[in-house]
């Protein structure tokens, strides 16, 4: 018998298996056998929270250690049920709060990306790797974000970088902004390239009206951003 948290887990795959899902990277992983998930507690409980950040340790080490492209961790959350984009969105930053700052107790940020979250260079760190966080819920604004529980997804920052090298990056992103205006009706007006504009502006799925200010706090050791690292 399947339990809860494999069927939720299950259920999450066949998300993004579905044909018309846009992001290609995402398809990508889960061809490579590279999407892991967690199925966590209620989002709106700490509790989970150090389970969490080791789970996301483990996978950091793992996406390391194997020097590709196309690694996504999902942490999906049980709870709560029937939430609203706008509750999801004060849950997102308590949770990333939260793991941020046990974070701080281990490690140092990654240099390669701003601490500010305010900057357009910011990503989010974990174990000195940065993370775009893509946050998924039933009430999402686009379809593309519409999965049946709230979810977390972490994508290394590096391997966006290895794809703008090699001059792939540009080419995904065309597409699945393609594929993204026949799933969702539209280009997402939150989407930008990175550098551009923050990226937190992205990590709901939320539209926000500017000016917008990050709620998060980075408590960790003074920035030290060095791009050429």
């Amino acid at each position: 018998m399947i339990n809860q948290e494999d069927n939720i887990a299950a259920q999450f795959i066949e998300f993004i298996t579905n044909k018309d899902f846009p992001c290609i990277g995402a398809k990508a992983a889960l061809a490579k056998d590279q999407v892991h998930c967690m199925v966590a507690g209620n989002m709106a409980c700490p509790a989970s929270d150090k389970d969490i950040l080791d789970y996301l340790y483990n996978f950091t080490d793992s996406y390391r250690s194997k020097g590709d492209n196309f690694h996504s961790a999902a942490i999906i959350f049980t709870g709560p049920k029937n939430i609203t984009e706008a509750v999801f969105e004060t849950l997102l930053w308590q949770r990333l709060q939260a793991l941020s700052d046990l974070d701080a107790a281990n490690y140092r940020y990654d240099k390669r990306v701003s601490a500010d979250p305010g900057s357009p260079h910011f990503s989010f760190s974990l174990k000195e790797e940065a993370f775009f966080i893509i946050g998924m819920n039933p009430s999402g604004s686009r379809a593309s974000r519409q999965f049946a529980y709230p979810a977390l997804i972490f994508n290394p920052h590096a391997q966006f970088e290895a794809m703008k090298e090699t001059n792939k990056y540009e080419m995904m992103k065309q597409a699945v902004r393609k594929r993204d205006i026949a799933f969702s009706g539209s280009v997402n007006p939150m989407l930008s390239d990175h550098g551009k504009s923050p990226e937190t502006m992205q990590y709901s799925g939320k539209n926000y009206d500017l000016p917008w200010k990050c709620p998060l706090k980075i408590n960790h050791a003074p920035d030290e951003y060095d791009p050429t690292t």
